[in-house]
């Protein structure tokens, strides 16, 4: 076969991009996003909160040898875990809401690989210089000037990592005293194997392939065509009024001046100009940059903006856009706003209602039921008390019943139980029917435990039955 015959390849290599650096209400906005989010993750695991001397004070902690999550003054536990699947349901209808509204302003603005590659860019540009400087260092010969630059951006950009990798694992232990054990090595090898992936990931996510996540390995762009319609508020190019471009001002020209400002700065590589591309995250720094050129040669703002496909059809008329606010309230946004509130709503219910003491009641079925041989009828059930005071606390153990029964606690005297602060303990508790009572006979008879705090005299319940010996 000829070379000529040879089919063409359908993988084009990657073009690196060199976001150009510019100023502007949106990028003082991003800078200002990952200041606060990167602060928020960075030193939430240092902050502390006194939760009393048998519970840890750090402010924010996923306590997974306890099995309990912290959260300054919440105190999550395993069975509780619809609290953390409802905030999950928050935030995936938030980010419904949003991507309606505003496209996709999370991937732009808050997202963690648009804002880590937001630091390592900066990082690359003081080290590196501006956009040009890193054009020419990236084509230029490997030469002891090349080496160095590269090898120090690594090392900054492997130090981010570590620090990443580090935080994150604050937040599953003291932070003070895991820090103390990872510089002298004393800390658990599951610490440092996750400090090293995630020093690597955030490495290579944020520092090597950043735009390549966003276009190929987010799902996201591929699912929020879903979330959006002609009302949805994005970045577009107002190509009727740009058209036709040229550096050069002739008569009948439009404004665009094909300066590649808009280009040179996305973080994508993409010209926003062709239209909607699954690749924009619309950030908005090629607004800055266009109206800063517009700025410099006489002509109104706006040229490249938030704006919608309804806002096109008018304005391309001749017409005056809408008002912001009648894009963003709208049936769909205002669904997912009423979903959102009622399960923030009912999480906040369901936060102020649970009770400090908990019992759950396991009855015994091997046997059902135990024959004594003064013919009593005993059955017997596990039960665990939950305590989630800060102290130890007694708790009295009875039931009520239509019919007599009796309770006894193994192991102790009276009906009373103390269990330690902030701690589950199981006892096993015999519930028993003299031969005479109709309970001893009689198939099954409802009743219920009732656990008592003698301290605060709060209460709980749960409804189990009796097993008889049917005659």
């Amino acid at each position: 076969m000829s070379s000529s015959d040879t089919p063409p390849s359908l993988y084009a290599a990657r073009e690196p991009v060199f976001p150009r650096r510019v100023k502007g209400p949106f990028r003082q906005m991003k800078w200002a996003i990952m200041v606060v989010t990167l602060g928020i993750y960075y030193i939430t695991p240092w902050i502390r909160w006194d939760r009393g001397p048998n519970l840890p004070d750090q402010a924010v902690l996923i306590d997974m040898a306890g099995r309990r999550f912290f959260f300054f003054w919440i105190e999550i536990w395993p069975h509780e875990f619809y609290f953390v699947a409802g905030l999950l349901i928050m935030a995936g209808l938030g980010l419904f809401l949003f991507t309606s509204a505003l496209g996709r302003v999370w991937c732009g603005y808050a997202c963690p690989q648009t804002v880590w590659t937001d630091l390592f860019i900066l990082t690359e540009r003081w080290i590196e210089g501006d956009r040009n400087a890193r054009v020419r260092l990236w084509n230029a010969r490997w030469d002891a000037r090349k080496v160095r630059l590269r090898t120090t951006k690594w090392i900054v950009w492997l130090a981010i990592g570590l620090a990443t990798g580090g935080a994150w694992v604050f937040y599953f232990a003291d932070a003070p005293t895991l820090a103390m054990n990872l510089v002298t090595g004393q800390a658990p090898a599951i610490a440092y194997t996750t400090m090293a992936i995630l020093s690597f990931t955030t490495f290579f996510m944020g520092g090597v392939a950043r735009e390549q996540v966003c276009i190929y390995a987010c799902p996201w762009p591929r699912i929020q065509a879903a979330m959006m319609d002609e009302d949805t508020i994005t970045i577009g190019y107002r190509e009727w009024r740009g058209e036709p471009r040229g550096k050069k001002r002739v008569e009948g020209a439009g404004d665009c001046i094909d300066c590649m400002a808009c280009v040179n700065v996305c973080p994508t590589g993409i010209d926003i100009r062709d239209g909607q591309q699954m690749a924009c995250i619309t950030c908005g720094l090629c607004i800055d940059a266009c109206d800063d050129v517009m700025a410099k040669i006489g002509k109104p703002r706006g040229l490249i903006d938030y704006f919608t496909l309804k806002d096109e059809e008018i304005e391309r008329a001749g017409g005056t856009a809408k008002h912001i606010w009648r894009h963003i309230f709208r049936p769909r946004t205002i669904l997912y706003t009423s979903l959102w509130s009622l399960v923030g709503a009912g999480l906040l219910f369901a936060l102020f209602i649970r009770s400090d003491i908990e019992m759950t009641v396991a009855p015994v079925r091997n046997p059902i039921f135990i024959t004594q041989s003064d013919g009593t009828i005993r059955n017997v059930y596990d039960i665990r008390l939950l305590n989630k005071y800060g102290e130890p606390r007694l708790f009295h153990l009875s039931l009520s019943s239509d019919e007599i029964l009796r309770i006894d606690i193994e192991g102790a005297d009276e009906r009373s139980v103390l269990v330690p602060a902030d701690t589950t303990q199981q006892v096993r508790v015999y519930v028993s029917a003299r031969p005479d009572d109709p309970a001893a006979s009689a198939e099954r008879t409802d009743f219920r435990f009732w656990a008592e705090d003698l301290v605060s005299g709060d209460r709980t319940s749960t409804d189990t039955h009796f097993n008889g010996k049917v005659q």
